[in-house]
């Protein structure tokens, strides 16, 4: 009996001392963070530069060489890069990334030549349907970017090269490998040459 009597009372008094923690929080001023609104700064710009968020392509540099296409294991980006036959050209006629299916290993960005595949600092890729999460970079057919033997002298390219390769040395690149800033370096803002796709831009 005296048991039975003892166990009321310890259940009673956990019961108050659990309440009394939710009670105090009453009289208590609230401090909840409202995510990801009403932030001094944005969530995204406290991430590092190698933070592996949600991949984008800046077609501009893209030389159409396939190698992030075969370099994934999933299969979740699609390459249609195809030599026009009067311009000897190479177009891009389709770059399409699955991010349902990307499980964001980094294993496209590391064989890119100019970093213009790359994760973002983005994160949130909820969507209301599968064929939305489909990004499909090219709307219609642009010419692959081909390397200049000296240094980039187009305006618009510089940024871009500027922040594919410094992707490249501190995301993409093992620490004893040269530095595709200090390749560049030696010929201006020049890419440093990969084999694979015809036409010499790979």
């Amino acid at each position: 009996m005296r048991a039975y009597l003892r166990n009321i009372k310890e259940t009673v008094g956990t019961i108050f001392e659990g309440m009394s923690v939710t009670f105090s929080h009453f009289v208590r001023k609230p401090y909840t963070v409202q995510y990801p609104d009403r932030m001094p700064m944005r969530i995204e710009d406290t991430l590092p530069f190698r933070y592996r968020g949600i991949l984008e392509v800046d077609l501009e540099i893209c030389t159409g060489c396939l190698a992030c296409e075969r370099a994934c294991p999933i299969d979740c980006i699609v390459i249609d890069a195809v030599k026009d036959k009067q311009t000897k050209q190479m177009m891009l006629n389709r770059f399409d990334i699955d991010i349902a299916k990307c499980m964001y290993c980094g294993l496209c960005s590391e064989p890119c030549p100019t970093g213009s595949i790359h994760h973002t600092t983005r994160f949130e890729g909820a969507d209301y349907s599968l064929e939305s999460m489909l990004r499909r970079f090219v709307k219609q057919p642009v010419p692959a970017y081909k390397p200049k033997k000296g240094p980039e002298t187009d305006p618009e390219i510089v940024p871009l090269l500027d922040r594919g390769l410094r992707y490249i040395d501190e995301f993409a690149k093992p620490a004893d490998a040269p530095s595709a800033a200090a390749k560049g370096a030696k010929a201006g803002a020049s890419v440093p040459a990969a084999g694979g796709a015809e036409g010499g831009a790979s």
